[in-house]
């Protein structure tokens, strides 16, 4: 039996009925383990009701209504009402109570190792991606294949309750999405960060992705790995609410999950112990040739891979994927764990 299922989730309709699929799906997940998280609680006690919260709300609606139905759908999947799923939604878009435990903030500040690997010759590029998170979210993610009525097919790693887009995903353009947790301490009301993730899961390419996160009404902001199928370029965005730098990928590069630019040296931002030894044991991985043994080689080193019985008892890694985008298509998988590889995997032709 696995230690780690990751239930397979297929729908389609219009926003809502998408979002009341995964909802059901989730609804276990969602009130069984996200609600009673340390990290839920606090933020309920101190957001539930303010004005704040109700800001971004309004910001969403404004900005991008049919994904705001989406978590609608969701709400009323997991049988809470859309003010306890759209807070869970903003978790990153809020600031933590200062009386909450150190595991807490440590699981806050936390989530994620990735690599973009450019394409040679004829070969593909890559995109690899460990999806870090709370221990307690261990077996209960999905794995979601949607068909919209309107918008892009995509597929998506989904938290219980969670709109699909901040983990990693892929569409039927070919864009592919993978995302890094960071901390800037810059938050600012605007359109909540899981937000913008679906909507450039929904993008046509990589210009449409890149102008929405050049967005001045972004209220926080992730790292984002983007790689376009057709063209196989890769790009890696840094993307705090005050501002948004790509770099182009020339050569094979790792970010976990603190800001690395030099344009936002003066910006403040928390970064976790875990998050810099991930960070430099990947860069030293990659300068050694180790990714010539498959991205899986260095996602899975002891110094990466986040294992709560190992390490400590709050970060877990939830699922590995590794992206391969060529021309005409995008080959994916997900590992459930070191010791469960391809858990998951197929072919998303590029319409």
């Amino acid at each position: 039996m696995s230690s780690n299922p990751i239930s397979r989730v297929r729908a389609k309709g219009d926003a809502f009925s998408i979002g009341f699929a995964l909802g059901q799906a989730s609804a276990t997940g969602f009130g069984e383990r996200a609600l009673l998280t340390e990290e839920y609680q606090a933020l309920e006690a101190c957001w539930r009701g303010s004005d704040y919260l109700k800001a971004l709300e309004s910001a969403a609606r404004a900005a991008y209504p049919r994904f705001v139905a989406e978590l609608e759908g969701i709400a009323a999947g997991v049988g809470h009402d859309f003010e306890t799923v759209f807070l869970w939604n903003c978790r990153g878009d809020l600031r933590l109570p200062d009386n909450v435990s150190p595991a807490a903030k440590a699981v806050a500040a936390t989530g994620c190792t990735s690599l973009l690997i450019p394409a040679e010759g004829d070969g593909p590029a890559v995109i690899a991606h460990n999806e870090d998170g709370a221990a307690e979210l261990l077996g209960a993610c999905l794995w979601v294949e949607a068909e919209p009525d309107e918008g892009s097919a995509w597929s998506s790693f989904m938290y219980p309750g969670m709109l699909p887009g901040h983990t990693l995903g892929l569409n039927e353009a070919g864009l592919v999405q993978t995302i890094n947790n960071i901390r800037a301490h810059d938050l600012q009301l605007g359109v909540p960060r899981q937000i913008i993730c679906r909507a450039i899961l929904d993008a046509k390419g990589l210009d449409e992705a890149v102008e929405i996160l050049k967005r001045k009404d972004r209220a926080s902001g992730f790292h984002h790995n983007l790689g376009e199928a057709k063209t196989r370029r890769l790009l890696s965005v840094e993307s705090p609410s005050s501002g948004c730098v790509l770099r182009e990928v020339a050569s094979p590069r790792a970010h976990a999950n603190h800001l690395l630019s030099r344009e936002f040296d003066g910006l403040k931002q928390t970064i976790s112990l875990s998050s810099r030894t991930r960070q430099e044991a990947a860069d030293r991985m990659i300068a050694e040739g180790a990714i010539a043994g498959g991205a899986e080689v260095v996602l899975f080193d002891e110094a990466i891979y986040c294992d709560k019985n190992r390490r400590d008892a709050t970060d877990q890694t939830l699922a590995t994927s590794v992206f391969a985008l060529f021309p005409g298509r995008v080959e994916w998988r997900v590992h459930a764990s070191p010791d469960e590889r391809d858990t998951l995997s197929g072919t998303m032709h590029v319409v």
